[in-house]
């Protein structure tokens, strides 16, 4: 099952960051991602659901296509959908990813297009700018949750590279962290969940003055049950530069 791919909610939360001069790693498929639906809340710190979203993957013809769409109560909408690869390690190779409505104070529509190298960003006022890059083939937007799925439990730290979206995107690197682990329950057994925490890597002197000056973007968390496959337990971090921490949760249909 995929999570939320904006997953990374980081498609907005890095949009001002610089390039840091880091080396990420491609990460080998372990566990192969099948078709899938399912469902997810979004939901404050303190309970509040604020969003649903509705979670598709399928494989056809070696491809894996992933769709998160998250629909507000305030009638915004977060929608990623993600196409890549798992012939042995896990290739991007188109992410489009567009947020609306008054959740999001500066509304994206960004496409990555790993093939071309084209990066395509339409603005409110529907204007539509295109920027050519050279990708490195480990680009992991819309991916962080599969890719976190096959981290080895024995990885202190796992790097890899991301696509900021804008009229001036950049690439940037997120260091992925186990630090430490949260109880939880499951009906009467208790269970505990690793945390993966996603950090922006800062170099130079950016590093330096970002938490001086309120500039360092708060990390990102995954919580995986350890097995054979891992279980997906929950995510926690912003959706878009500077904002509140939310969370999601998978939810179960109910009949009323």
């Amino acid at each position: 099952m995929r999570f939320c791919a904006n997953a990374l909610g980081l498609s907005t939360v890095l949009s001002f960051l610089l390039a840091a001069s880091l080396k990420a790693e491609p990460i080998p498929v372990r566990y192969g991602q099948g078709s899938s639906h399912g469902f997810l809340a979004l939901k404050t710190l303190d309970g509040t659901t604020i969003a649903t979203g509705e979670s598709t993957q399928v494989v056809s013809r070696g491809k894996v296509t992933s769709r998160l769409i998250f629909r507000f109560k305030d009638g915004s909408v977060d929608e990623d959908v993600t196409v890549f690869t798992q012939d042995k390690v896990f290739r991007l190779l188109t992410d489009h990813h567009i947020q609306h409505g008054p959740s999001f104070p500066k509304p994206i529509d960004f496409l990555i297009d790993m093939t071309s190298g084209n990066l395509t960003f339409k603005a409110e006022d529907g204007s539509v700018s295109t920027e050519h890059m050279d990708l490195p083939p480990d680009v992991s937007n819309g991916l962080p949750p599969n890719l976190i799925l096959n981290i080895p439990p024995s990885s202190p730290e796992t790097k890899v590279s991301y696509i900021v979206p804008g009229k001036k995107p950049r690439l940037i690197h997120v260091a992925i962290r186990q630090m430490g682990t949260l109880s939880f329950r499951v009906g009467t057994f208790r269970r505990k969940a690793t945390d993966f925490t996603l950090h922006v890597e800062l170099g130079g002197v950016a590093g330096v003055v970002a938490p001086i000056i309120g500039k360092q973007p708060a990390d990102y968390h995954i919580w995986l049950q350890a097995g054979d496959p891992p279980a997906f337990v929950r995510e926690e971090g912003p959706l878009y530069e500077e904002g509140p921490i939310w969370r999601m949760e998978q939810i179960s249909p109910s009949f009323r």
